[in-house]
């Protein structure tokens, strides 16, 4: 049944309603919220409506006898065969063959928009998903929030949203004065200096490939011993004499000589310091880029944390007028305990220093200030503390918090067989996302990540990926169309063509129980991707396809399509030529809901395997 037949049914339920409301049998002002659903048993039907439950109670009447009612009040339709009750008051609906075939004419008519609906259209929303830090590469976690924001941005505009994906770019705070640092101190190793590097710096080689250039084009401009500071070093900035009468920067508490070596950075270089952070930034972001873009993943907006900068102060000022905020120990705080959340929290520190909170607040506000009717933050399973703040801060500043989901994202864990894979490292050696494409590759990896619940925990298994098994879900889905496309190239060795036309005159003859399935689950497809996209829950998706690629291939199995004619070279009868149209007709159907949905997951749809 396609869509248009579905909002039909409703119709006809609809006008039952007003005519037992015209009769006194139901309140006047009596709200149809009932729903209308596709049956799992073909014994019951191909839909089903609880409408006759949910009105009971206004109507005063046992829910059966309603819904006799109600069928006895339907304006007859040509696409419903029969109609009956069942258990307490569902009621049944069986469609006659040519409504049950109306599918597979849409899927036809519309091809790769088939499943797509403007039900939302009008609406923007904004999608802000990765957002990791740039001070490394992407590795394996990340990923899943890449595979999950974009498959989630694809299903919302397949119902017609208007989207932007986003990626906020932490690009200021102390973790990129500790990446500017680490840059300038692998700078002063590569040109020959002895630097202590503290071992919460960043390790990893990435770093010292950025000094590397930095020196190619630079040189020696920028070396500068930590013996050498100026008497305007900043008044916090820790030293120690050693034995040799050299004045070096005091080791010992690893945050006080990170701090310690920021502060000396910054005093050496002055204005070359934004040389190194910016070096640093753009090498790293630019990686980024380039590996999500090789995934498959783009966005509509950058946007950089600096740029929010100038915003922070006046968002505190409103929250400040508005009584929100007090002193405490010299830190200025919200109340956010105000709006429900466990303890009020800190926006700046005695040091007069925004927190990062406070920039998130002016983050946020900045998104509902670009008139976005709803945003969608996906962020990792570690950020669950941070949702009730942030959404305490929306309240307070007069923003419906409603407007705001965030979806929290599980780890992933990496298995080799039996064996667990070292995820990460204190050195900064961890398994980059770029990596794992390289060996399962990007189908498989954009599969796996979304093919379960959020909020569940992945054991991504590398050798299950990789192998070509009905046990790999997303290679079976694949062969399911690719065992299609095969079909069609062996009809031309016979000098056969597809004829749409015999094939829709005699699709009667898919009369088949399993045939009955398919097309009942075809006709599923729009509904599923309605659930997907409004719940955030591309699994659902992924289980759809799953189940409709299991259900063509046990069809596949046991009917054959081309006429067993055909392998012993005779020339098949026109009752097999009309059978095999349709059979090919059913099977293009299904060839081209695989396509669409894996498409929406970014997954390719091949034509050989």
């Amino acid at each position: 049944m396609s869509q248009a037949q579905i909002d039909t049914l409703a119709s006809l339920f609809n006008d039952a309603i007003h005519t037992l409301q015209a009769d006194g049998s139901l309140p006047a002002d009596w709200q149809n919220n009932s729903q209308i659903t596709r049956t799992k048993d073909l014994s019951h039907g191909d839909f089903a409506s609880n409408i006759a439950l949910t009105a009971a109670k206004a109507a005063k009447a046992n829910p059966r006898q309603l819904a006799e009612k109600i069928v006895n009040a339907l304006p007859e339709n040509q696409d419903i065969r029969q109609i009956e009750i069942a258990g307490p008051g569902f009621i049944n609906v069986f469609l006659n063959a040519e409504a049950k075939f109306a599918v597979l004419d849409d899927i036809f008519n519309l091809q790769d928009r088939f499943g797509l609906s403007n039900q939302f259209e009008g609406q923007k929303i904004q999608v802000e998903f990765v957002s990791a830090n740039p001070t490394s590469s992407l590795h394996v976690g990340h990923g899943r929030g890449a595979a999950f924001g974009m498959s989630v941005s694809n299903l919302l505009e397949a119902i017609g949203y208007d989207v932007t994906r986003e990626y906020y770019v932490n690009d200021a705070g102390r973790q990129m004065d500790i990446l500017a640092t680490s840059t300038y101190l692998r700078y002063l190793e590569a040109n020959g200096e002895e630097i202590q590097f503290p071992v919460n710096g960043y390790q990893g080689d990435y770093v010292s490939d950025i000094a590397e250039t930095l020196k190619a084009q630079h040189g020696t401009s920028y070396v500068h011993r930590f013996t050498d500071v100026a008497k305007d070093a900043p008044e916090d900035a820790q030293f120690e004499i050693n034995a040799d009468g050299e004045k070096v920067l005091l080791s010992g508490d690893k945050e006080a000589h990170i701090d310690g070596l920021i502060a000396n950075s910054k005093a050496l270089l002055g204005d070359g310091y934004e040389l190194f952070l910016n070096a640093a930034l753009s090498s790293i972001l630019a990686d980024i880029k380039d590996d999500l873009n090789d995934f498959g993943v783009r966005y509509e907006c950058w946007f950089s944390e600096r740029s929010i900068d100038s915003e922070i102060e006046p968002v505190l000022q409103v929250l400040d007028d508005k009584g929100y905020l007090y002193e405490k120990d010299g830190n200025i705080w919200f109340k956010s305990t105000d709006f429900g959340d466990e303890k009020d929290r800190v926006v700046r520190r005695a040091n007069g220093q925004s927190t990062y909170f406070a920039s998130d607040i002016a983050y946020h506000k900045n998104k509902f200030d670009r008139g976005f009717d709803k945003v969608v933050n996906v962020w990792g399973a570690d950020h669950h503390g941070y949702v009730p703040r942030v959404k305490a801060a929306l309240l307070a500043l007069g923003i419906d918090a409603e407007r705001l989901d965030v979806v929290l994202v599980q780890f992933v864990a990496l298995w080799r067989g039996s064996e667990k894979v070292q995820m990460s490292s204190r050195s900064g050696q961890f398994v980059t996302l770029r990596e794992l494409r390289a060996e399962v590759g990007n189908d498989a990896a954009r599969f796996y990540y979304v093919a379960r619940k959020p909020e569940v925990h992945i054991d991504f298994d590398l050798e299950l990926a990789k192998s070509q098994s009905k046990d790999n879900l997303v290679y079976y889905i694949q062969y399911a169309h690719a065992r299609v496309c095969r079909v069609l190239e062996k009809l031309a060795t016979y000098d056969l063509t597809v004829d749409d036309a015999v094939g829709l005159a005699h699709q009667n003859l898919l009369s088949a129980p399993n045939e009955d399935e398919l097309i009942k689950l075809l006709a599923g497809y729009p509904a599923t991707l309605l659930r997907a996209a409004t719940g955030y829950e591309p699994h659902v998706l992924t289980n759809y396809l799953k189940e409709l690629a299991a259900l063509f291939h046990g069809w596949y199995d046991t009917n054959r399509i081309l006429p067993v004619s055909l392998t012993s070279g005779e020339t098949p009868s026109q009752e097999e030529i009309e059978l095999m149209q349709a059979r090919l007709r059913l099977s293009k159907a299904v060839r081209q809901v695989l396509a669409n949905g894996l498409s929406l997951l970014g997954l390719s749809a091949p034509s050989s395997m």
